[in-house]
């Protein structure tokens, strides 16, 4: 309950609660506080059960920490189903066959065979002619100067 309080809050808890409330006091409001707090769980256990109970057999091992998005995605992707389809979702998306498809469209030309491969997907738009978008462009010589489009300035 209290995992996110390190020793210097709780210190300082303590310290502040001897000044509100005086040595004397101090017992008393631990135990009235302590047992508010028994009776807080009781009552939460018995609303669980309840509802356990309300909704029948077949949810005898629902927990209510389910209900939680973050627990909810790390059980589900935990588990090795899979029913999501995200191996498929990421194994289906390959950048340079995308891409090749794309500048293949741009330039008019018919669009490389798909391959299951990144790799081969590469080597094949290296054959059929498309340039490699992901690769750097060779440096011009020092003396050639880059072209010139005089409509474009």
């Amino acid at each position: 309950m209290f995992n996110d309080i390190g020793a210097l809050e709780l210190l300082t808890l303590v310290v502040l609660a001897v000044l509100v409330f005086g040595p004397e006091k101090l017992p008393k409001v631990i135990q009235d506080v302590t047992r508010t707090i028994r009776k807080i769980r009781e009552f939460s256990d018995s609303a669980k059960e309840d509802i356990r109970s309300e909704l029948g057999p077949q949810f005898k091992d629902f927990e209510f920490e389910d209900l939680n998005p973050k627990t909810y995605l790390r059980k589900q992707l935990a588990d090795g189903k899979d029913e999501l389809g995200i191996k498929e979702i990421r194994e289906s998306f390959d950048l340079r066959k995308e891409m090749a498809d794309v500048t293949d469209a741009v330039n008019g030309r018919e669009s490389a065979p798909s391959t299951s491969t990144g790799t081969a997907a590469a080597a094949a738009s290296a054959a059929a002619g498309t340039p490699d978008l992901l690769k750097k462009p060779a440096q011009p010589a020092k003396d050639e100067r880059p072209p010139f489009d005089a409509d474009a300035t």
